[in-house]
């Protein structure tokens, strides 16, 4: 089973689960969880902060999610040609 398949099945099962597993699994892995929370630089805030305000004001041009599977497999289809 590779891991893509491995994260959705404990995700769903997660979903399910009564408080006390969740709980016992989190205990588990908690000091692994915690040193793995990402940080983001004041840098990075800006940038994300100023591209949502550019959102909020209709300055920055946006894509359907649609579009953008379909800019994505136009992409993918070229490269296989290659």
């Amino acid at each position: 089973m590779n891991t893509t398949v491995i994260r959705q099945k404990l995700h769903t099962y997660l979903e399910v689960a009564t408080d006390k597993k969740v709980k016992a699994i989190y205990t588990i892995i908690a000091k692994e969880v915690e040193d793995n929370t990402v940080e983001y630089t004041n840098e990075l805030k800006g940038e994300l902060d100023k591209r949502y305000a550019d959102y909020k004001n209709g300055k920055s041009k946006t894509v359907t999610a649609e579009e953008s599977k379909k800019r994505i497999q136009k992409i993918l289809k070229a490269n296989r040609k290659k």
